[in-house]
């Protein structure tokens, strides 16, 4: 009797990372694996230690982005071939630990965009939201719903319809006619957990700031702040693009373990879906009110702040003329303000010309200022350093004046001018001078 030929062992492999694929999620490769063979670089790409990795493939299901791979030796390849040849399938293993995260994953569906009101007036933010919101349910193959809550406010459901929203979820009830955060984040964590919404997102104005982190922290979830950016994965993971390290990099974040994903997107950002007359949705009305007393914070008074009278909101802006560090001091932002008379404009300018004190803060243009998009934005002795080009780079002309011919502004811009913008802003405001007499 002869011994039978034991069947070689399944080769279990090693990870490695597929060049270029890394999004720096945060080093999940390294918090899962179990022998510390992945350390991670300045740039927070993993380096695997091949000498250690046990093929147990941990980093390679949680990777996001999908960027680790197994790598087999041509050896382990013929030995994987013969066994699928020789053998019956083998059943995949399953992971209880990822079976029973997407089971509660499954738990959830739909995207919600919050309609921001005050005293009935709709935040447009919320509008360009419901934009995105129908791209992105599209997607995943879900309804895209509005979270109205006020007093007084069902008028808002029909314009979330009108909008692209094909539900609408009301609590309406005079406690809720002042934001008041813990009002306001009871009524949204009962929605939540009655009906578990996939994706949230909210205006990044102060009080969907306010809002957003109060919600997250309760149900337990992720936030991204002022994204840029929103898009799904083919795991239905909402991808999330914001500037990060001062602005210097576009960050992409995934919060692929927790539901609902939460985003905050800033003004301006995305852009206005088209208006469609006479659509209609489901209104759900929801009874659920806060007792009073549990309310810590009682609203007496509103004082509206008018900034003064020369305050400009740049926001709403056709036409904006900003200066930066090139107009070499405050007096010439003047040159700047007839160009914008003769537009029908207003003047903006950069953070380095904001914090030297030439202009006042409300018009800053850029990441830790606002975000724009006008019909023609001119950019007058800015470089275009990364935390401004993400305020103004989705206006729908860019025009750059700089003597610097390699200022990355250029990159951006519709049309661009190299010289002395101390030459060429007043000859343009001349030309358009000339041109309004003869049409006169």
């Amino acid at each position: 009797m002869t011994d039978s030929k034991p069947k070689p062992k399944k080769p279990r492999g090693v990870a490695q990372l597929i060049s270029g694929a890394c999004i720096a999620c945060g080093a999940r490769c390294q918090s899962v694996c179990p022998v510390n063979c992945v350390e991670m670089t300045d740039t927070g790409e993993p380096i695997i230690d091949a000498a250690k990795c046990i093929g147990c493939q941990k980093c390679v299901k949680i990777c996001p982005a999908s960027a680790l791979e197994m790598y087999f030796t041509p050896e382990e390849q013929r030995i994987l071939a013969e066994l699928a040849a020789a053998a019956a399938p083998v059943e995949e293993e399953i992971d209880p630990e990822a079976a029973a995260l997407a089971a509660k994953l499954a738990q959830y569906r739909g995207v919600w965009v919050f309609v921001e009101q005050t005293e009935g007036e709709p935040a447009k933010v919320s509008w360009e939201l419901l934009g995105v919101g129908a791209e992105l349910a599209g997607k995943l193959g879900v309804e895209l719903c509005a979270l109205v809550i006020g007093e007084k406010v069902e008028h808002l459901c029909q314009e979330a319809f009108a909008h692209g929203a094909a539900k609408a979820y009301l609590l309406d009830a005079p406690l809720y006619y002042h934001y008041r955060t813990e009002a306001y984040v009871e009524a949204c964590c009962h929605l939540i957990e009655k009906h578990r919404p996939e994706i949230i997102l909210m205006g990044a104005t102060g009080m969907g700031r306010d809002l957003a982190g109060a919600i997250a922290t309760r149900v337990g979830t992720g936030l991204t702040a002022d994204c840029t950016g929103l898009a799904i994965d083919d795991k239905r993971n909402l991808m999330q693009t914001r500037p990060a390290f001062g602005g210097n990099i576009m960050a992409t974040i995934m919060c692929d373990r927790f539901r609902p994903q939460m985003s905050t997107v800033r003004p301006n950002v995305m852009p206005m879906p088209e208006r469609r007359e006479g659509a209609s949705g489901e209104i759900v009305r929801d009874p659920f009110v806060v007792p009073e007393e549990n309310i810590l914070t009682k609203v007496i008074e509103i004082i509206r702040d008018t900034h003064g009278k020369g305050a400009v909101d740049i926001t709403g802006a056709d036409f904006i003329i900003s200066g930066g560090r090139g107009m070499m001091g405050p007096d010439n932002f003047a040159m700047l303000q007839e160009l914008a008379d003769e537009l029908g404009g207003v003047v903006g300018a950069s953070r380095s010309a904001v914090d030297a004190g030439w202009m006042p803060g409300d018009r800053q243009v850029g990441q830790t200022g606002k975000t724009v998009r006008p019909k023609i934005y001119i950019a007058c002795g800015i470089s275009g350093a990364i935390q401004h080009l993400v305020g103004m780079q989705d206006s729908d002309m860019v025009i750059a004046i700089n003597r610097d011919k390699n200022a990355p502004i250029f990159e951006v811009a519709t049309y661009g001018i190299v010289g002395d913008l101390f030459q060429v802003v007043p000859a343009i405001t001349r030309r358009i001078r000339e041109l309004k007499q003869q049409k006169q």
